[in-house]
């Protein structure tokens, strides 16, 4: 691993507290990045302070990204502290798992409001710091549900295609101030939200114990096991590398080969 890639480059990641995200984090950390971890919990000040006793240059910022202002906020603090935005990743997320009757409108609303008013609004505002540089590197979270929709989840699938059309949309819009934007769909990744989605799934689908019906999705997946956050965290950090200088508006799955396209 080149230990210098990053070096002198400020990454914003939203987040940031816990699983994906600190995998993100430690990756660009370990490459000589300038973090700015962001997340609605303070776990992410735990999460920035095991950083910086690793000798990795991380603020952490608690900030809610349905919250232009928070949004707004998370930015400034990041161009105070560090002087410029380089790379911003934006991958806080949430779902909940119910059957269509039994959906309410306040979790359509707060899984919308996360995964796709949050996505736009962190490119809204980091796509205005790139610009006085006319250089940035945008990355957005979606999902393998950004593919496909499961059954269940009618409103987190509806969340991450939208991502992917954010995506798309602002890649148009910021090729020409030298900003590529580009959007991750991961897998089944071992993750607190995917111990989550295995309970409430296996409630829903059938008498599953915890663990029986993850062991079926294994079953399916070509590469035969789930995903790391150190898997994502290699693509994404690829994405924002100059060896994907030339790659702009596309959706990559990290996935063993689940979804394939």
């Amino acid at each position: 691993m080149n230990l210098n890639r990053f070096e002198n480059k400020v990454v914003v990641i939203t987040g940031a507290s816990r699983g994906i995200g600190a995998g993100i984090a430690e990756r660009f950390g370990q490459e000589g990045a300038k973090l700015v971890l962001s997340a609605n919990e303070d776990q992410v000040h735990q999460t920035a302070k095991a950083l910086r006793e690793k000798g990795i240059k991380a603020i952490s910022v608690f900030a809610d990204v349905t919250s232009k202002a928070d949004v707004e906020a998370l930015f400034a603090k990041a161009e105070s502290e560090f002087g410029q935005i380089d790379i911003s990743i934006h991958n806080a997320g949430f779902i909940t798992i119910a059957k269509l009757e039994e959906l309410s409108e306040a979790d359509w609303d707060k899984v919308m409001d996360i995964n796709t008013k949050g996505v736009f609004l962190c490119c809204q505002v980091a796509a205005s710091y790139m610009r006085k540089h006319q250089y940035g590197r945008i990355i957005n979270t979606a999902s393998g549900q950004a593919r496909q929709g499961f059954i269940y989840t009618p409103h987190y699938a509806a969340s991450k295609f939208g991502v992917v059309g954010i995506t798309q949309s602002l890649a148009k819009e910021l090729a020409s101030s030298g900003i590529t934007v580009n959007a991750i769909c991961p897998g089944i990744i071992d993750t607190d939200m995917w111990a989550y989605n295995d309970k409430a799934w296996g409630e829903l689908l059938g008498d599953y114990q915890p663990g029986e019906l993850m062991k079926e999705w294994i079953a399916n997946i070509p590469m035969q096991r789930v995903g790391s956050s150190s898997d994502v965290a290699a693509l994404v950090s690829f994405l924002a590398s100059e060896d994907a200088a030339y790659i702009t508006g596309q959706s990559i799955n990290v996935d063993g080969g689940l979804f394939m396209s």
